[in-house]
């Protein structure tokens, strides 16, 4: 009997102990005593909402500073739109800190996504799309490749005056490119990058022959290109002035 009862003593004694740091750490009791006071936000703010990062973090700081939901809150910046990388961590005795990344837009990515600098695809839905970014496309798996190709293609249209603005590899695996002069370029599956480059070396003797606009180039033949022209639009009539009365 006198076991039993030094059991359920010991029970009881760790009881008193376990429960008030359990209830600490959950919320329970001490949120009043150790409030967490200040939002110390970090990072460049350029597309990040800062008013809308407060309202997304400040309800998992009621709880306290010891039952704080780090995990959670994390998780929940981690959503907000232009946010690459989130951390969440508490400063002692009432600071609730959040380093915040950005997402540095480097293209549009098919019709509702944005691909960042670091290579990540990210919704373009209810953010603001900064104007000129090429346009890319392909399967999701297939970015670097779609990057590279594009960074290539840019570098060998360069010295000839042209800019590519899009890249696109449909799910065969073919390429096609969109030049800034309103050209599409098919180039096909195979040896993308040597079809260019012929096609560049020629494109201005072609370009010097023609009094017309190219309108589309397909590369996939062997011993040469299939061209379509299209008529060099006609300049906006200029309107003219009334003559005054003399």
């Amino acid at each position: 009997m006198n076991a039993m009862l030094r059991l359920v003593g010991w029970i009881l004694a760790l009881a008193l102990v376990v429960l008030p740091i359990v209830a600490v750490l959950n919320g329970w009791i001490g949120a009043s005593q150790w409030p967490l006071q200040k939002l110390r936000a970090t990072g460049q703010f350029e597309r990040v909402d800062e008013a809308l990062l407060r309202r997304t973090v400040m309800p998992y700081a009621q709880r306290g500073f010891f039952a704080v939901d780090l995990a959670g809150a994390q998780d929940a910046v981690a959503k907000l739109p232009w946010v690459e990388h989130a951390q969440v961590r508490k400063r002692w005795p009432d600071v609730l800190e959040v380093i915040v990344v950005e997402h540095r837009p480097f293209a549009r990515w098919d019709k509702d996504l944005l691909l960042s600098q670091q290579g990540k695809l990210f919704p373009a839905k209810g953010v603001e799309v900064p104007p000129g970014l090429p346009q890319l496309g392909g399967p999701h798996a297939r970015v670097a490749e779609v990057v590279e190709l594009y960074n290539e293609s840019r570098a060998q249209f360069a010295p000839i005056g042209l800019e590519v603005k899009e890249v696109a590899l449909d799910p065969r695996g073919s390429w096609t490119l969109g030049l800034d002069n309103g050209a599409q370029i098919v180039v096909g599956r195979s040896e993308a990058r040597a079809r260019i480059g012929r096609f560049v070396r020629l494109m201005p003797q072609l370009m010097a022959q023609q009094a017309q606009v190219l309108k589309r180039a397909d590369l996939r033949y062997t011993n040469g290109f299939a061209l379509t022209w299209a008529p060099v639009p006609a300049p906006a009539a200029v309107p003219q002035q009334p003559q005054g009365q003399s």
